[in-house]
């Protein structure tokens, strides 16, 4: 495979970029870049929202896609087809209805329904296929090849890249002072586009990547300066599980990335719930790797003035109400506590009054008594409970104890 130019696709981008905020006026919205107290006091620096869940669509991609097939457009293309688990789908469905082209959207089967349905109410054809992204992809392209439909990369496009970028130059304007910038990470068209417009402006800005630790592809090519490919991706974050990152972002992004880091699924659930709960934004996990990365220390940003990129808010309603309920535990706002009662009448009540009388409230009672490990004639008890604070459910297990009942609170 023939080396790339790695200074010319740097400056190709950066040329498009300039053209792609012409064509987007009007089209896309240019997004709020907000600053957060909270999670400033969180973490130790100057923390501000770019708040690309606003966008149209629900997610950043219409940048790439609308300027990738306004130029396609002018050339008389009239048909295009693309592979997405998600928000390029829509980006791609909603352009091309803007423009008066032909839409056909590959989609892993699982892909959860209300984003096949936003993708065709958007006017495009669906059509569900294999088990992963690069399943769809490869049928895409082979629908491609039948059809003469124009194949619409998800990133591994400049002018794709290009559209992203835009989101760069609008950090700029609104904050020049800026000094990091994070950015989620899948293929990497994102992180490029931004690199590329940040760097030429500013090349003191810098710009980190995160992924999730279970599809972590641009994170492994990136530290072992090669490409590699992940088997079997997996993270609550779908919107940024790619196998195998492309040839051209990662030229990019090895150039003008400084760092590519990881958070867990938990650290990702969480940073969605705290945006939800402090910053009233809803994030699909994608679009919450940033604030997850900058809230775990995984990204230091102590007395820096630091821009997370909220990608996308296209989140399954049932994964966010998992989510919430998640870290309600993992904050110790709801706890679980279980242990064994004589199996006669009274013995449950005697555990209720003791949590009333600590003003705690009860969200769920399971009472088992054919529990294989639970002796004969007593029942095991699993309280949930919502509590101030974890003072209340040590008072509470004392209480009990004091009581002759023996409970104690369920690890997650």
């Amino acid at each position: 495979m023939m080396e790339l130019d790695v200074d010319r696709l740097v400056d190709e981008v950066n040329i498009k970029i300039k053209e792609a905020r012409q064509v987007l006026q009007g089209v896309a919205h240019r997004t709020p870049l907000n600053y957060s107290r909270t999670f400033s006091r969180m973490s130790g620096g100057e923390i501000y929202l770019k708040l690309e869940n606003l966008q149209k669509t629900g997610a950043f991609k219409i940048r790439g896609a609308y300027y990738k097939l306004s130029k396609l457009k002018k050339e008389g293309v009239e048909k295009v087809v693309a592979a997405s688990s998600g928000n390029h789908a829509q980006g791609v469905a909603y352009s091309a209805a803007l423009l008066g082209m032909k839409a056909t959207i590959v989609m892993p089967r699982y892909t959860p329904f209300f984003k096949v349905e936003a993708t065709r109410n958007y006017g495009a054809e669906v059509i569900l296929y294999g088990e992963t992204y690069d399943d769809a992809y490869s049928k895409a392209l082979e629908i491609s090849e039948e059809t003469g439909a124009e194949l619409i990369h998800p990133f591994n496009d400049t002018d794709i890249m290009a559209g992203q970028g835009t989101i760069g130059v609008e950090i700029y304007e609104d904050l020049d002072s800026v000094d990091l910038v994070a950015v989620p990470v899948g293929g990497g068209g994102l992180i490029s586009g931004i690199a590329v417009a940040l760097k030429k402006i500013n090349p003191d800005i810098k710009i980190i990547g995160v992924q999730p630790a279970g599809a972590p592809s641009m994170y492994l090519s990136y530290h072992e300066n090669r490409i590699v490919e992940t088997p079997h991706p997996y993270s609550i974050a779908d919107g940024v599980v790619v196998k195998k990152p492309g040839d051209k972002t990662f030229a990019i992004i090895k150039r003008l990335v400084d760092d590519m880091v990881l958070v867990e699924d938990k650290e990702i659930a969480r940073a969605v719930f705290l945006l939800l709960e402090r910053a009233k934004v809803v994030a699909e996990p994608a679009g919450a790797l940033p604030l997850a990365a900058m809230l775990s220390g995984k990204i230091p940003v102590s007395e820096k003035k630091a821009v997370a990129v909220i990608s996308g808010g296209n989140i399954d309603p049932s994964l966010l109400a998992r989510i919430i309920n998640q870290a309600l535990y993992m904050e110790g706002r709801q706890v679980k506590i279980t242990g064994i009662l004589p199996d006669k009448p009274g013995q449950l009540k005697k555990v209720i009054d003791a949590v009333a009388s600590l003003g705690l409230n009860i969200i769920s009672i399971e009472h088992e008594r054919v529990n294989p490990l639970v002796s004969p004639g007593t029942a095991q008890v699993t309280l949930g409970l919502e509590v101030p604070d974890k003072n209340s459910i040590t008072l509470l297990i004392t209480k009990l104890k004091g009581m002759g009942l023996d409970f104690k609170v369920v690890e997650w």
